[in-house]
């Protein structure tokens, strides 16, 4: 009853606390079910059932989403910042351009991360042998998931993040 609530607890907690923002937060732990979902269709799509492998890679996969959707949001925040103190943020278009920026300054990084990431667990896929079983089911979620968690941040991301700005930061700000 309190081996997975209090993980769950404590893993929000220090995402609060290094974000100090119950939003943030929230777009952070967004990123697990987007990619979660690709997750799932990789293992359908392999025929892999759920099991103990599955779920490690499942784990080890929402810990890698946890960690780049705090820096997509740092360079989100950051390109606010600055915006915001060169006094560009008058109107939705200038939020929005804002936002661009930040965003595009975490492509290269991403799509290297999901490249390095590929580069090193699709070879597991193909893998015969001893423990290859065990590996491929703790590689495919990962596989799978990276996909749409690369799309999540680079697509939806900036969405919540520029909705959150504009109606409970800038539109305020304005009138």
């Amino acid at each position: 009853v309190i081996v997975i609530p209090l993980p769950l607890f404590l893993i929000l907690m220090l995402l609060y606390m290094n974000t100090r923002s119950l939003a943030k937060t929230a777009i952070i732990v967004l990123a697990v079910p987007f990619s979660a979902v690709g997750a799932i269709w990789f293992l359908y799509a392999l025929g892999y059932n759920m099991s103990i492998g599955v779920w490690v890679g499942l784990i080890a996969l929402m810990g890698v989403d946890a960690e780049t959707g705090v820096f997509m949001l740092l360079y989100l925040d950051l390109a606010y910042k600055k915006a915001r103190e060169d006094g560009r943020l008058r109107s939705l278009a200038e939020l929005q351009e804002a936002i661009r920026d930040g965003a595009v300054k975490r492509i290269r990084p991403k799509f290297m991360a999901v490249a390095c990431m590929f580069l090193g667990l699709v070879p597991i896929l193909w893998s015969t042998g001893t423990g290859a079983d065990v590996m491929k089911r703790i590689a495919a979620p990962m596989v799978g998931g990276i996909f749409t968690s690369f799309l999540l941040e680079l697509l939806v991301y900036p969405a919540v993040y520029e909705v959150w700005k504009w109606h409970f930061e800038v539109k305020r700000q304005l009138s």
